[in-house]
């Protein structure tokens, strides 16, 4: 073999192992990796048709036993008549149990709540405050047509294309809201997405694809209200608030 052939050769090798390097998509393992932690929340009435209602999706942190989800998505009052209570949902298909849940703390403003369950659920690990980067690929998963067709969790994936103000100023007044005024002098920030959640999906952890580690939760339909007022028509916009407010909502419950 002359030495320009095995000179090329090698030059072919590395160039096919760095090609296979860049090709090898991990968001396959890493969904398998936190699909069993992602959970649906809703309410549980053991009269009702249907007994199970869907509000939103979830996740599990913690020891197990927490549950993140949006506020906007707990029930306003529950019928102690029927004894329906607030329930997580966990498996897949038709096979589905429910968890009846309460809640451990609120975050309104974020628009946070944390549940407690009494049977532990495998953890989703929380990303530490500041590791949400503009251009870090991303996933979310949760529940987009909720339980209609049995619980099956769907996975969308993109980039935080950018971190920017949870409320803009408008060009008119009118459309401004005491709760916008309130955001614009907070300077808090979210993280916008270029995939689009639905409304079942709202309370789903955003996690980085490499290694499913959360770094928001979906929160499009409120922050929508106070970034995008003056649109008259949706912009397909997703929103989500960073995970530091997890880490605190945690830290003020004691967990």
């Amino acid at each position: 073999m002359s030495k320009k052939f095995s000179t090329w050769m090698l030059l072919f090798l590395g160039c096919c192992c760095v090609g296979a390097a860049y090709s090898h998509n991990p968001l396959p393992d890493t969904i398998e990796k936190v699909r069993s932690s992602v959970v649906a929340v809703g309410t549980f009435d053991p009269t009702g048709r249907p007994r199970q209602v869907f509000k939103g999706s979830g996740f599990v942190v913690g020891n197990g036993h927490q549950v993140i989800t949006n506020y906007h998505v707990l029930p306003k009052s529950l019928s102690q008549k029927s004894k329906e209570t607030l329930a997580v949902f966990s498996g897949r298909g038709k096979k589905v149990r429910h968890h009846k849940a309460r809640v451990l703390a609120k975050d309104i403003r974020n628009d946070l709540a944390l549940l407690y369950i009494s049977t532990p659920l495998p953890a989703m690990k929380l990303a530490k405050p500041g590791k949400a980067r503009e251009g870090l690929q991303i996933a979310f998963t949760g529940f987009p047509l909720g339980m209609v067709l049995g619980l099956y969790p769907v996975t969308h994936r993109g980039v935080i294309s950018a971190i920017t103000p949870k409320a803009q100023p408008q060009a008119s007044a009118k459309v401004i809201t005491p709760a916008m005024v309130k955001a614009m002098r907070s300077g808090a920030k979210v993280l916008q997405l270029d995939a689009t959640a639905y409304p079942g999906n709202s309370g789903s952890a955003v996690y980085d694809q490499s290694t499913g580690a959360v770094v928001g939760v979906i929160n499009s339909v409120l922050v929508k209200g106070s970034k995008e007022a003056a649109i008259q028509k949706p912009s397909g916009i997703t929103y989500a608030v960073d995970v530091k407010h997890v880490h605190k909502l945690m830290r003020d419950a004691g967990n």
